[in-house]
């Protein structure tokens, strides 16, 4: 919708000359008439008070004329205005370990839901950029290649679960998979963010490797180790088959994850609890900021002819009122 302005506003303070007008019309007509009493208000002819009220019209109709030309005088501009936004996204794939020991309990509920809540508050602040999800364990699968459709996204985030593929920790084959889906990528920043608890366990390409694979392709990569230090509740099987929880120490490959973010000039984190696990997070998310360019336009457009018009057509109205309708001298100012 148009914003309105005046060019020259100062002149709006000449529409104080109306009320001043109306009280010196108001005090002229009292002056002008007869001082006549009636012994009953049955004796005053209602025609003669109609008429008296409606002699008025004609001053009511200057004093609008007046105000619409003091408005038209003051320059009144309609302007609008719109943005031309030019957003440039990033795009992010997050390697997330579903492996059994992400089951731990030394976040809340454990290590693999904390995760997956972390993760998702990170993609709702980020509707800019297309983002993917590959989980791994003993191997790697892509659950999400890169999308902006951020709500179906968070729904596979919602659906990750231990057991959805062999167990184990094949880091370096995680890490490769995300490559793979950021390769083709044009895309201003290229970034995963690899999340595990442990050492590299299980697949084909060592870890070291699929960094430089990253680095190769300009694929920024920030490692997260997961895990409180020292000792923790592991689920484990009992004789029964039944998940049980023991306190085993905490062995995170902090070394090799160091490497990786030293390789591919990204940045190791360790989150030992829910609070720290959410603030490394944010620190990504001011690290990885999407560029978003806005460009402001604004039009203006006189409207003063419109209003000037209306002015001179409540004085016509006047004139032929005065010269066809009234002819009470009253009716002047």
């Amino acid at each position: 919708m148009p914003d309105w302005e005046f060019a020259h506003i100062w002149v709006l303070w000449t529409l104080l000359i109306i009320p001043l007008l109306t009280a010196f019309h108001i005090l002229r007509y009292w002056k002008r008439q007869p001082s006549v009493s009636f012994s009953a208000s049955n004796y005053l002819p209602a025609q003669g008070f109609i008429a008296s009220k409606l002699v008025h019209i004609p001053f009511i109709l200057r004093m609008l004329a007046i105000g619409a030309l003091i408005v038209a005088l003051a320059r009144p501009q309609s302007s609008s205005s719109w943005q031309d936004v030019k957003t440039e996204g990033i795009d992010i794939v997050v390697a997330m370990d579903i492996s059994s020991s992400m089951l731990a309990r030394d976040f809340e509920p454990n290590r693999l839901e904390a995760s997956k809540e972390v993760a998702q508050e990170f993609i709702l602040n980020r509707p800019n950029d297309r983002i993917g999800l590959v989980v791994y364990a003993g191997e790697s699968f892509t659950q999400c290649p890169l999308t902006t459709d951020h709500d179906k996204l968070i729904n596979l985030f919602q659906d990750l679960e231990f057991g959805l593929i062999e167990n184990g920790t094949a880091i370096g084959m995680g890490l490769a998979n995300a490559v793979n889906r950021l390769k083709e990528s044009d895309a201003k920043s290229k970034v995963v963010i690899l999340l595990t608890d442990g050492e590299n366990t299980a697949g084909n390409i060592p870890p070291i490797t699929a960094a430089e694979i990253a680095s190769s392709f300009g694929v920024k990569v920030y490692t997260i180790g997961v895990g409180t230090k020292g000792m923790a509740p592991m689920p484990a099987q009992d004789y029964f088959g039944r998940i049980t929880y023991v306190n085993e120490e905490v062995n995170i490959d902090e070394k090799t994850l160091k490497s990786i973010a030293k390789i591919t000039n990204g940045k190791y984190f360790r989150a030992t609890d829910n609070e720290s696990l959410s603030s490394i997070y944010e620190e990504i998310d001011q690290l990885e900021k999407t560029v978003i360019e806005e460009t402001q336009f604004e039009k203006k457009n006189e409207e003063f002819l419109i209003i000037t018009l209306v002015g001179l057509a409540l004085l016509l109205i006047e004139f032929l009122m005065k010269k066809l309708v009234f002819k009470n001298p009253i009716a002047d100012v």
